[in-house]
């Protein structure tokens, strides 16, 4: 194998994989990528059995081959390279040689026969959906993802394909859960689809999304999702097991509504949550008419309070909740209003941007 490659080229191509490959070094060969010189580009594979990427980029090749190298030490010292062509050329002994002007270092390769098999991809099956859309789905249920490994299903978003009513992602640590719904916009889903993808795939959807304009594609393939955009495809093994059903959770009927205004409420409750306890991160509300009142109590650190106006005419009611998980919330809504609905003092509370139901978050409440 011998290429010349631009060093812009190598640096977006073995970028993509930094976050890919595995660091922990259970399994040796994860902390390199499988290089692959072929028909004018160069291909790059990188796994940790969870998740996948192939890319490829217009390279010169000279000579034709494949390598596995390390993924951290070809970014590292591409990266410090000047601008211009930087040539790869493998070695007898697998090693990969790298040079540039004066400069020439060799770091130890494997033979790609050693690299894990890809899975393959089924090109048929493939549906549309806005890169943004996907991106904001993600953000407004990420948060709520649960981090208890003993209940591994809800390690991961839930994401559901409904030909009626449209893409659902929903996640829950059984103190919250986020639910956001948008409609569909391709013909080809004819079946309900659900699916548990686990959250590192996920950060590495976003990543991928991140400053991207119109559409990319998506696939459900047996044991794996798959994403495509341009040369990139993506792919992530599911997490197995039976998702809970996630409509029991949406409380029915709700009793009070308060409107308030997003980033007075946000602002408001960053304040008073300095001088919560520091692990429960607990807050009361204090609702009285047209009026919120924002209190926390530690006695190791002091107490705080602040009242807001609100829209609000029910009865009187104080109820806990844990300030953080509000915050994870808000952070996520870009409507200047929202609606929070209230039972009582011991039912779950409903956050949602104003009047709009695609985007809905339930939290459970704390006893202060």
């Amino acid at each position: 194998m011998k290429i010349e490659i631009d060093k812009r080229d190598l640096l977006s191509l073995i970028g993509k994989t930094q976050n890919i490959v595995e660091k922990r070094n259970t399994m040796p060969i994860l902390v390199n990528v499988l290089l692959d010189a072929d028909q004018n580009h160069l291909k790059v594979f990188a796994t940790d059995l969870e998740v996948s990427l192939t890319d490829q980029i217009k390279a010169q090749i000279h000579q034709s081959g494949k390598v596995a190298v390390s993924a951290k030490s070809l970014f590292e010292i591409a990266k410090e390279l000047s601008e211009g062509t930087i040539t790869l050329i493998k070695k007898e002994n697998n090693w990969l040689e790298i040079k540039q002007g004066k400069y020439t270092s060799k770091i130890v390769g494997i033979s790609s026969e050693e690299y894990p098999i890809f899975p393959t991809v089924n090109f048929q099956s493939f549906i549309q959906i806005n890169a943004q859309v996907l991106k904001e789905m993600i953000d407004k249920t990420i948060y709520s993802v649960s981090n208890d490994e003993t209940r591994y299903h809800l390690n991961g978003v839930f994401f559901e394909l409904n030909p009626q009513s449209g893409f659902k992602m929903i996640a829950t640590d059984g103190h919250r859960m986020s639910l956001v719904n948008k409609p569909l916009i391709d013909a080809k889903v004819t079946t309900s689809q659900g699916v548990i993808l686990p959250r590192k795939g996920l950060y590495e959807i976003k990543k991928l999304l991140e400053g991207l304009d119109g559409q990319v594609e998506i696939a459900i393939e047996g044991s794996q999702f798959v994403l495509k955009h341009s040369s990139t495809i993506l792919m992530i093994r599911l997490i197995e097991g039976k998702y809970p059903n996630y409509q029991q959770f949406i409380p029915q009927k709700l009793s009070y509504k308060v409107v308030l205004n997003k980033e007075l409420f946000l602002t408001s409750l960053k304040r008073v949550s300095l001088l919560a306890n520091q692990k429960s991160k607990a807050v009361q509300l204090n609702l009285t008419a047209g009026r919120m009142e924002i209190s926390s109590n530690n006695p190791e650190l002091g107490d705080a309070k602040e009242e807001i106006e609100v829209e609000y005419s029910g009865v009187d009611l104080k109820i806990g909740f844990n300030a953080k998980y509000i915050t994870d919330i808000l952070t996520s809504i870009n409507n200047e209003k929202i609606d929070f609905e209230l039972n009582d003092h011991i039912s779950p509370g409903l956050i949602r941007p104003h009047e709009d139901s695609s985007y809905i978050c339930v939290l459970m409440p704390m006893r202060i």
